[in-house]
Parts: C-alpha cells; structure tokens; sequence
C-alpha cells in the first residue's frame, strides 16, 4: 500500500483555484488519491434554484463499525489582490519552512495530512472498524450545497459516523492550543424601514425612515443578552451595514435599512432571539407610524459537544506531541459541525489559523508533519 506524503499532496490540492463555489477539478483528484488507498467514493452534487452546483465527496474505507470521519473544506476564498502576494496564490511555494498557497491554512493541508496519516496507518495496521471522509466545496460561500445536504444524505441512506474530527483550523498561535468542541449560534438581519419621502423644510408632510431605524438600533445594541457561561463567550449583536441610498442633501428619504450579525450561545434559539428583537422593532415602528421588513438567515444555532472517551482521548494525544495542553473551546464562528453534530458527536482540530484569509496564506511544514502524526496516532489509539 502506497504511503501518500502530507506536504506533496497539500501541494497539489493548492494547485487547484477552487475559490468557492468552483471545484477547478480538486475534487476528483481528492478521489483518485482516496480510490488508490481502498476507498469506496461517492461525488455527491447538490444545487439549489439560484445558486450554482457544488460538488461533495463522500468516501468510507471498511464496512465496518464504528466508523471514524474526517470532514473539511476543498473550497477557499478569492485570493484579493494577486499583486500583493509575494507568490502566485495557486502555484504554492516553500519559504522560510512554510507552504505558501491559497488554502494552505483554511484548509487544504489538514486534509492532506489526514490522508497522509491514513496512508501511513493503514500500511502498518489492521483495523476492525471503518474510516470515512465529508469532503465539501461549499463552505466557505452559502454553505447551501454542501455539508448540511451530505448529511441529509447520509441520514437518508442510514450511514453511521461513530465520531467526526473537523479539519479545521482551530489554533490561534501554536499547534496544540485549542480543540473545538462547539461554536456559537450566527444570525443575519436586513431591517428596512419604510417612511415617507420630502423636502427637509417641510418634515410635517414627510416621515423620515431613518429616525425609527437609528432609535431601533440603538435599543438592539442596549440588550444584554447574557453574561456568557462556563463553556461560551457572551452573545453580541453587531451592526455591519447601513443603507439610506440618498444622494441630496435636502431630500428626507422614503426607506432605510440596516444589516446586522447576531452570535449567540447556547442560552438561546435563533427563535428566542428573533422573538426579542421583533418586539422592539415592532414598538417603535407602530410609536412613528412607518412600516418595516425584516427578514432573517441563521447559519447556524449555538451547540455544544459534550466531550466523551474520544474527545479526551484525542487531547492526550495533541497534547503528547505538541507538549501543549490544548483548551476545549467553542470561540470563533461557525463552521461544518454545526451540521455534522447532528448525526454524530464531533470536534475541531487542525492548523493554527493566523494566516486564514489573508494574503500569503500559509502554514509551518513542521506543523503539518506533526498534524500528521497526531491524526495517525488518533487513528491507532481509536481502533485498538
């Protein structure tokens, strides 16, 4: 059985310019790699009206139980612009003892290095149980078509996952810092406000918009949702966007609007929050007499893993190799396993995540060698 190196496919997976929600073909290069190790794999294509397909893969070895996944993200986001990078994005280079790449830290090389620790695992070992990975394309966009309708699928076709590791990276600074074992809930709101348009000299004949929405915006940011728990930060709501579309200066306007973001903790429904926040704006819209719309997308509700044999098993191990004594921690945003927690428990661990995003993006070949020898001794302590 061939032995698949971490930095040579975390090379190759960069290559492709997979920004969300274009596959570039990363995907079947994924599987050809998987096939050749054993892998059974199945390309699971989903789209939705007005919105592009998304290709996913779904790939078990043995048919056994339990069934340990792997779950992460092919996908990644636009590079910006490609003159500030000292490199081009997709064609990755090493510096300095890092890989630089588009998708070297967010998260193509935590995948490359769970299949490498496969590879390794399964060249040494027999095991009695199966190994399986969720692999999306779309997760870094709408999240629509990827990961939530692979479990739909999975619920549908009664495939068991015993216990999921999420790839992503979860380490502010150094490998071994921090394990996700939940995230907090995230909600959008557009709040427009309807009034009447006038000239400004006459606001008896017009009713201005923007006055009920800064008084309802003002009340959002005077809730004190909580003061956090034993396992989450406290909830916030912040306001990212305003929108008045009025280009004179002595003209009140007809409408304005507001987007905001609401992280919440598990004291809360995305229902309760929405409960909340709809008396305030409906109080203040009858007081001024002007209409509204609010319209809401949750990405996902607050959840908490609650950690078990695994969860602290898999601590012991990041915490042998790294001479760290990770966290359990739910900081950050939202990510996969707010779906895949619903057919299986789940934590996060990967990369240390500074460099995310950002131009240059990249990771420490040192890390990602020891990643790999925490997922591949993950794999040997889970199946003995």
């Amino acid at each position: 059985m061939q032995k698949i190196n971490e930095l040579q496919l975390a090379k190759e997976l960069i290559r492709f310019p997979s920004v969300t929600p274009v596959d570039a073909g990363v995907m079947g290069h994924l599987e050809k790699k998987l096939k050749s190790l054993g892998f059974k794999t199945k390309i699971l294509t989903f789209s939705e009206k007005n919105t592009k397909p998304v290709k996913n893969l779904y790939a078990r070895l043995g048919n056994k139980s339990p069934n340990l996944c792997f779950a992460g993200h092919l996908d990644v986001v636009p590079p910006g612009n490609i003159k500030d990078w000292t490199i081009n994005p997709f064609k990755p280079a090493l510096k300095k003892g890092h890989l630089i790449g588009r998708g070297a830290n967010d998260m193509k090389s935590s995948i490359a290095a769970f299949v490498s620790a496969v590879s390794k695992f399964i060249s040494n070992n027999k095991f009695n149980g199966s190994i399986s990975l969720l692999i999306t394309g779309d997760e870094e966009g709408i999240a629509v078509n990827g990961t939530k309708k692979v479990v739909d699928y999975l619920r549908k076709k009664k495939e068991k996952i015993n216990f999921c590791i999420v790839g992503e990276p979860t380490n502010p600074n150094k490998l071994g810092e921090m394990i996700k074992i939940g995230r907090r809930g995230s909600m959008n709101g557009k709040l427009t406000i309807h009034g009447i348009q006038g000239h400004v000299a006459y606001p008896h004949r017009a009713k201005n918009p923007v006055t009920s929405l800064i008084k309802i915006l003002n009340e959002f940011k005077d809730i004190k949702f909580d003061k956090g728990t034993k396992d989450f930060q406290p909830s916030n709501l912040e306001i990212t966007k305003m929108n008045i579309n009025n280009n004179a200066d002595n003209v009140i306007p007809a409408a304005a609007s507001a987007t905001f973001n609401i992280r919440f903790n598990n004291k809360h429904s995305s229902s309760s929050i929405k409960n909340k926040l709809n008396k305030i704006i409906k109080k203040i819209a009858s007081k001024n007499k002007v209409k509204f719309e609010i319209n809401y997308r949750v990405s996902g509700e607050a959840f908490l893993s609650k950690p078990n044999a695994t969860t602290y098993m898999i601590r012991d191990v990041v915490k042998k190799v790294t001479k760290v004594n990770p966290k359990l921690s739910t900081t950050g945003g939202t990510s996969d396993a707010r779906f895949i927690r619903k057919i299986s428990p789940c934590l996060e661990f990967g990369l240390v995540g500074k460099t995310m995003h950002k131009v240059d993006e990249a990771v420490s070949i040192s890390d990602l060698k020891r990643l790999t020898e925490i997922y591949q001794k993950i794999l040997k302590n889970y199946f003995n």
